[in-house]
């Protein structure tokens, strides 16, 4: 992907839809995780590095990393789909390539595949120091399409 394509907007209503989804996972609250950027069939999700989510080593809990990258590659996927469509992760795999650490670490969900009921994500996660980003984690999600009850 080129650097525009890697920053395209996704349109106002599907950031709209995704950020709300967003503030309703507590977990990412509760990680301090915020969303960074939405396009289309790609997520950024920013976690700054803190106490909280430290281990006992003074790097990024692996526990932390993969759960930035997990939902970076759901909302990713969501982007694609139309309003009243839902993603549940089917499975992923994660490398652990590096210690992470950083001011903050940066998770990049970018769609592979979009299908009607399974979609293949690319899950990246950078440490970022004064604005350089070292890869520490990378991964492969599967996820499924699902509908809502209410919809």
């Amino acid at each position: 992907m080129d650097d525009a394509t890697e920053r395209e907007q996704a349109a106002p209503e599907v950031q709209a839809r995704i950020r709300e989804s967003f503030e309703r996972q507590g977990l990412m609250r509760h990680l301090g995780a915020r969303m960074d950027h939405i396009g289309p069939g790609r997520v950024h999700i920013v976690l700054p590095s803190r106490p909280e989510v430290m281990q006992q080593h003074g790097y990024v809990h692996a526990g932390a990393t993969s759960a930035i990258a997990d939902s970076a590659g759901g909302y990713a996927a969501l982007t694609l789909f139309p309003e009243g469509a839902e993603v549940l992760t089917v499975e992923y795999k994660i490398n652990l390539v590096a210690p992470a650490s950083g001011d903050h670490l940066e998770a990049v969900g970018t769609v592979r595949k979009s299908g009607r009921t399974l979609s293949v994500c690319q899950l990246d996660v950078f440490g970022v120091t004064e604005g350089t980003r070292s890869l520490v984690a990378t991964g492969q999600q599967t996820l499924i399409r699902i509908t809502t009850p209410d919809t």
